[in-house]
């Protein structure tokens, strides 16, 4: 609501122009239409409220008020107020003449819509009797036509009966004649065409129809069958198959006859014709199955000539391995090579008979496994199809091979740290080849798993490869315990070769297996262990995710704990070295720095002669250590001892001290031309691992000048940045500037400025 807050002032000055009284006219005008509207708005607002005589003493006070010069404005107001009941009146009439027009012309069309309503309503009953009417006329009709539907569809079916047998007579019939001329080509042609019949019949409920295409698909297969076998095995008789002696011998042997030629080619021939009758004897004959307990994968059906071809070799398969002949020995498992089906069944029906004589079991699992790489990589057999895998995979004979695998490799594991070699690298005289300075022991062992995992993969379950890896992981275990234990016997000569030779077994093996969680093996195998992971809960959401990204491996629970032994091993060995070191340093530490002779009054700097035990005692340290770890452990050894000297040189020996210019000096020829280049063989830049100790000799051996403006820069710009670069230009990154500021105290040599 707008607000009038220019009534209530006092009228200006008359003395003005004309052109002022005009603007002050139209404004004072404008004014009195807002306040008129307004006063509508809030009539309105106060006739409804019931408080009318309220609101006109609020007005009038509001527009009049205590200035009487305002009572000019009455009658402009008065006339507005006329204008706006004229208006109001207007609008009153106006409406109150419109609405019964619309309320009219509303009813009349609520009267058109009733009326077409009953119209329709009138049309729709209509049709509707109309509709029931013509119903009860045809339902004789229907009921007629649809019984004559039904007979329709019955002859219908009928017909298509006939057809059928029609059909698979007239192919009977086709067969027959083909035969009688000894077209067996065409015949073996069309009774693949009724084998296809018989498939396509196969959801039919026609059991009648069903049982005569089968019979009939029988009778002509067994009549072809026959016929074409019995050539194909005169043409075999002809060829001396099968050929059990040695080629050489064979070649020697047996001549080659005139008619070579025709019976190769009656071969092929008889080949091609028994080929047709495949689809026909794949419908008659069901495939040979094991019980389901060895879970075999579905294979397709041997082809037919082949099967005929195989016959002889699978009658001297049964003859010499099944039965009570001599040739069926259980401990002699070499199997004679190509009938798949038959070694299942054999191993089937061994396995049971040998499974607690871990001796036969042992031989008889060694045998598969070479039985199956043969298989596979000389004769290419498929790795989908079943295979003796599948037999080794059955539960009561998995849990068996896991406890004898796992028991052999234990008694080889007693063997190997037993040996008089086990701590002596096989290639310790063979410089590029020994740089891991592996034992025998830890190579042999991770052979041991690596034989181990050559044994398991080609197995076909996920499941039962992570069941050995878990095993292989619980070796890794076992072994880690043994040289701990090992090591905690050797812990008082943490510098000897067999503690030496423990750390770098210990590091082998890591590299190892962290080059094994790379392989893509492994990579499937940790995928595997994801999906069984995520099926049972046993891992954090964490973990999963880690396992999913790759960020952790299969083998990160040993990683960790060989880490942990590792870091343990070093860290005991330098502090044993560092023991030493402090020892040694005990004479280094007690230098009188502060009296030293400066560098102008030698001829030539040389070493001090306290610090040769500490530096004698390093550099053998060093030697001998390079020798015993291999190259990685070594690097980590001598940086960690790095670490720890830097810090006990700067404590121990320069804090503890004040310097003057010859101490200063002597502690920089100590540190950088002695101590330093004992590391240059391993880095390039050693004093890079020296920080606190190269800083802290720079800081000493500042020029005197330097030295007070450096002071000075400190002490005046405390925590700034002016100072860190002042600090940065003269070589100190690593010092803080406190630590600068307790090295400048340190110093003797200041000039005497009367202070």
């Amino acid at each position: 609501m707008l607000l009038v807050g220019d009534f209530g002032k006092a009228p200006a000055t008359r003395c003005c122009s004309e052109n002022g009284d005009q603007r002050k006219n139209i404004k004072e005008k404008s004014d009195i239409n807002i306040a008129a509207l307004v006063g509508n708005e809030r009539v309105c607002e106060g006739t409804d409220n019931g408080d009318l005589p309220s609101y006109v003493a609020e007005f009038i006070e509001k527009e009049v008020g205590n200035d009487l010069k305002s009572l000019k404005k009455l009658d402009k107001l008065i006339e507005q107020m006329t204008e706006s009941k004229m208006q109001l009146e207007e609008q009153v009439l106006t409406v109150s003449s419109e609405i019964p027009k619309r309320i009219q012309s509303a009813l009349k069309n609520a009267e058109e819509s009733k009326q077409f309503l009953n119209h329709f309503l009138e049309q729709e009953s209509h049709l509707f009797s109309s509709i029931n009417s013509h119903l009860l006329t045809a339902q004789p009709w229907i009921e007629d036509l649809g019984a004559m539907i039904n007979q329709i569809e019955e002859i219908e079916r009928h017909l298509a009966y006939l057809k059928w047998i029609s059909q698979i007579e007239e192919l009977s019939d086709n067969i027959q004649q083909y035969l009688m001329t000894n077209n067996v080509l065409e015949a073996a042609s069309t009774l693949v065409s009724m084998a296809e019949l018989d498939i396509k019949l196969q959801e039919s409920s026609c059991t009648h129809l069903l049982g005569f295409m089968r019979a009939t698909v029988k009778f002509w297969h067994k009549i072809l069958k026959d016929k074409l076998t019995s050539d194909f095995e005169e043409i075999l008789a002809h060829l001396h198959w099968p050929f059990i002696a040695p080629p050489q011998s064979q070649t020697v042997g047996i001549s080659r006859p005139a008619s070579a030629p025709e019976i190769y080619s009656n071969l092929e021939t008889l080949f091609c014709q028994l080929l047709k009758l495949q689809t026909s004897d794949e419908l008659l004959t069901e495939p040979k199955q094991l019980p389901e307990k060895y879970s075999l994968p579905a294979s397709p059906s041997v082809i037919l000539p082949i099967q005929i071809m195989l016959t002889p070799l699978q009658k001297r398969f049964r003859y010499h391995f099944r039965g009570n002949r001599q040739t069926n020995v259980i401990s002699k498992l070499e199997f004679s090579r190509g009938l798949m089906m038959l070694v299942l069944e054999k191993l089937a029906a061994d396995i049971p008979c040998l499974l607690y004589d871990d001796s036969l079991f042992c031989h008889l699992v060694d045998e598969v496994l070479l039985f199956e790489r043969e298989l596979h990589s000389v004769h290419g057999y498929p790795s989908t199809f079943a295979n003796c895998m599948h037999i080794l995979s059955e539960e009561t004979c998995f849990q068996r091979w896991l406890t004898v695998e796992r028991k052999f490799a234990l008694q080889k594991m007693d063997s190997m740290l037993s040996s008089e070699a086990a701590w002596i690298s096989q290639y310790k005289d063979i410089t590029d080849v020994d740089e891991m300075k592996v034992p025998d022991c830890a190579e042999t062992f991770m052979t041991l798993l690596l034989v181990i995992t050559d044994r398991y993969k080609n197995l076909p379950a996920a499941s039962r490869k992570l069941q050995f890896l878990e095993l292989q992981k619980d070796l890794v275990d076992d072994f880690r315990i043994r040289l701990t234990q090992v090591m905690k016997e050797e812990t008082r000569a943490s510098l000897g070769f067999r503690y030496c030779a423990i750390l770098n077994a210990v590091n082998y093996i890591l590299t190892v297996l962290a080059d094994w969680a790379d392989n893509v093996f492994f990579l499937q195998l940790q995928q595997a262990a994801l999906e069984v992971f995520a099926e049972n809960n046993t891992l954090s959401k964490l973990q999963l995710g880690q396992l999913a990204s790759m960020e952790s491996s299969v083998f990160d629970d040993m990683i960790n704990l060989l880490e942990r032994l590792k870091h343990d091993m070093l860290t005991r060995q330098v502090d044993h070295v560092f023991r030493e070191v402090k020892d040694a340093a005990k004479l280094y530490k007690k230098e009188r720095w502060l009296s030293l002779p400066s560098q102008s009054e030698q001829a030539v700097m040389s070493l001090s002669s306290s610090a040769c035990p500490l530096l004698l005692t390093i550099r053998d340290r060093l030697l001998q250590l390079e020798q015993q770890l291999c190259f990685s452990l070594f690097k980590i050894f001598w940086q960690m001892l790095v670490e720890k000297l830097d810090i006990y040189i700067y404590q121990e020996i320069i804090l503890a001290n004040h310097f003057n210019e010859g101490g200063a000096a002597q502690l920089h020829f100590d540190m950088t031309r002695n101590l330093f280049p004992l590391f240059s063989h391993y880095c390039k830049r050693p004093e890079n691992y020296f920080k606190h100790v190269k800083e802290a000799c720079i800081v000493l051996n500042l020029n005197t000048g330097s030295a007070l403006l450096l002071r000075d820069v400190l002490q005046s710009t405390s925590g700034q940045p002016p100072a860190t670069a002042a600090l940065n230009e003269v070589g100190i990154y690593k010092l803080a500037q406190q630590d600068v500021e307790i090295l400048l105290n340190l110093r003797t040599n200041w000039p005497n400025t009367g202070k």
